[in-house]
């Protein structure tokens, strides 16, 4: 098994792996799920769930699970219940990703100042 390397996705997300795959092949499926976790809305807020912050990290193993850390803006979030599923279908949408497992985490808990300046332009929040 390799070493681990962590990449600073953006300002909110670390992508992890442990993964034999080649380099390549980790940084291929990585931006991929990137651009498959961008495709997912918070129902109530008009800004992906990437941008938002709510993607704590990102783990590919060797056998091309994924790993996905992810919180919700407050625990009585109303999209509670579906937007873990969203982003495991999202996910698992990649091309060579296997079983993708999403966990809801609380710690740390979000704050609006994990937004990028790409969310915080479409929610005006200046």
């Amino acid at each position: 098994m390799s070493d681990v390397a962590e990449i600073v996705v953006n300002k909110t997300c670390h992508m992890q792996t442990s993964s034999v795959l080649a380099p390549d092949e980790t940084e291929r499926m990585g931006t991929g799920i990137v651009a498959a976790l961008k495709t997912v809305f918070d129902p109530e807020i008009p800004a992906d769930i990437y941008e938002l912050g709510l993607i704590y990290k990102i783990d590919i193993k060797d056998d091309r699970a994924v790993d996905v850390e992810m919180t919700l803006t407050s625990p009585n979030c109303p999209s509670a219940a579906e937007l873990p599923t969203l982003v495991e279908n999202a996910v698992s949408s990649v091309p060579g990703v296997g079983v993708v497992n999403v966990n809801i985490v609380w710690e740390p808990q979000w704050m609006p100042d994990r937004m990028t300046d790409e969310a915080r332009l479409v929610l005006n929040m200046w």
